[in-house]
């Protein structure tokens, strides 16, 4: 069966023309030198480090994969009329794409989707991919060459979905929706100045391509993590058919009645109720399993009573976001980590001393690299286009734990100035330069006290728990990291409750607005999930969670 064969792109789904290029593939790791390290069949978009994946290789910094395979479309296409986009998910790092032998593209950065357009019906298609991993200033995540605690098992190559379509000469390119609580405006980007038919709710609008328009909703069914309704639409243009999905929110911070600083949806103050979510998987590494196993993943934080995901130094498949919004899940959106090699005292010190580095400290923060750090940002508001139609995306978060931090509060006023529509966590557990709207904290190893910002900014718990449990047969390896750890199912439970009913729920009259539990599920080392690495043991008792999850959210 060939993995992943949903339509990849659910905000811009096209019905007819399409073909999945995941399954097997060719694949060659050549030395620096140009030998032949290793050379087999891959089971495509597993990264060859991944089980899944059936090559079982650990790529080297200095070595690169050269992937092929044979393309042959199984649907009409005359070039004269009609274009072949041929689409990438996610490779890592730099990949090189190359149509019978000819180079066609480059592309950097391993977490963002990229395409080109391609001439043939018939051709062999190869990519060749080279990634640093932790020995380049690209971001990473918590991919490490020594891999171990709280860093995980480098990864490389494709490891998203290949895809391909046809569409006409002159089609829809991509759309711009931002909602809010009465209506939406629209813009759809096209190659020229055509009109667009928009079928939505019952009614037929004219737009022109690539300029907005607004729509207002009467009667308007809000969104939210408690009722997740989408308005479905479609647009004609021409030929081209698209059929996408919206849904009427609002993001913000405000004060409640009492003169709080709080997240808002809707107008209202809603406390997110999260799990950080690192979104690895045992057999698959970053690549899920299937599409089933992250709405099971989605499924169990709803059913334990959370209702925000933080997806953490990670971005994941269109496929991922759209089961977010169809079942009701908040998500803050992490960027991805980058810069050098980091220091252990800067990135850990600030956990006990709750010390603050001003973070123009270029080389203390492994960032003197200045055209990595341009990458950074570039990638970063590609990242914001590239999601910015989620509906369930309430939050940005720029610079986790000073892990390649630089210059925020300009780039977070940036990010801020391009998405007026949701709220930045400027930087995330320490490092905190005193601006943005975030007094944003993690707290392990101590108890948590509520503390109102000096600067009055909304407080958040951004990080915290950790709490661990070993369940014998589901573990990754012999080696343990938690910051907690309980012998038993029944422990672990009862530990997590009180941590919530007398550090948690207490401050939240008194001003907290967010908590973000450590974890969804293990990773690796990593046993402080509230499912095991391999997704077959749910840790907790759900009933007792959910409780207190009731008890939080005031229900």
């Amino acid at each position: 069966m060939i993995p992943f064969p949903e339509y990849p792109r659910p905000q811009l789904e096209r019905k007819k023309d399409w073909l999945i290029l995941n399954g097997e593939w060719n694949l060659k790791v050549l030395s620096e030198k140009g030998d032949t390290v290793k050379e087999g069949s891959i089971t495509v978009p597993f990264s060859p480090e991944a089980p899944l994946s059936g090559f079982g290789h650990q790529t080297l910094p200095e070595e690169t994969l050269v992937y092929s395979r044979q393309v042959s479309l199984p649907f009409p296409f005359d070039k004269d009329k009609e274009k072949l986009i041929l689409h990438f998910g996610a490779v890592d790092y730099e990949a090189r794409i190359l149509i019978d032998g000819e180079e066609k593209k480059t592309h950097k950065g391993g977490y963002l989707p990229f395409s080109l357009e391609v001439e043939k019906s018939e051709f062999l298609l190869t990519v060749e991919v080279k990634d640093p991993t932790d020995n380049g200033d690209q971001e990473r995540g918590k991919q490490k060459t020594k891999r171990g605690g709280i860093w995980y098992t480098p990864q490389s190559g494709i490891w998203q979905t290949v895809w391909i379509e046809k569409v006409p000469s002159v089609y829809i390119t991509g759309l711009k929706l931002i909602p809010d609580t009465t209506g939406f405006s629209i813009t759809v980007f096209c190659q020229e100045d055509e009109e667009v038919t928009l079928s939505f709710n019952g009614e037929k609008y004219t737009l022109k391509a690539n300029e907005e328009k607004r729509i207002q909703v009467s009667s308007p069914h809000l969104w939210s993590p408690e009722d997740p309704y989408l308005y479905h639409f479609s647009l004609l243009l021409g030929n081209d058919e698209v059929f996408s999905y919206l849904g009427l929110r609002s993001f913000g911070v405000g004060e409640d009645g009492n003169g709080i600083k709080r997240l808002m949806l809707n107008g209202k103050s809603y406390f997110h109720h999260a799990l950080l979510d690192q979104g690895y998987w045992m057999d698959g590494l970053y690549t899920p399993p299937s599409d089933e196993a992250m709405v099971e993943d989605i499924r169990i934080a709803k059913d334990m009573g959370f209702n925000c995901l933080r997806k953490h130094i990670k971005i994941e498949s269109p496929r991922w976001y759209y089961h977010c919004d169809r079942l009701g899940m908040l998500v803050w959106q992490d960027a991805v980590s980058g810069g050098g090699k980091y220091n252990p005292l800067i990135i850990t010190a600030p956990l006990i001393l709750g010390s603050h580095l001003k973070d123009n400290h270029y080389s203390l923060l492994g960032r003197r690299n200045e055209e990595k750090r341009k990458e950074f940002e570039d990638n970063l508001f590609s990242m914001i286009d590239t999601l910015f139609n989620t509906v369930s995306i309430a939050m940005w978060v720029v610079f986790n734990e000073a892990w390649g931090q630089f210059d925020s509060v300009r780039i977070g006023k940036e990010v801020e100035r391009k998405d007026p529509t949701r709220t930045v966590d400027y930087h995330s557990g320490w490092l905190d330069q005193g601006e943005g709207s975030f007094r944003s904290l993690h707290v392990y190893f101590r108890p948590y006290v509520f503390h109102k910002d000096k600067k009055n900014r909304c407080v958040i718990l951004s990080e915290f728990g950790g709490y661990g449990h070993k369940v014998q047969g589901h573990t990754w390896g012999d080696d343990t990291f938690e910051y907690k750890g309980f012998k038993s199912r029944e422990e672990l439970t009862d530990a997590v409750v009180d941590l919530y009913e007398k550090q948690i729920i207490p401050a939240v009259s008194k001003g907290l607005s967010a908590s973000v539990y450590t974890q969804l599920s293990d990773v690796e080392d990593e046993l402080n999930g509230l499912v095991t690495y391999d997704r077959k043991v749910v840790k907790m008792d759900k009933e007792k969670i959910r409780a207190m999850s009731d008890k939080l959210l005031g229900k």
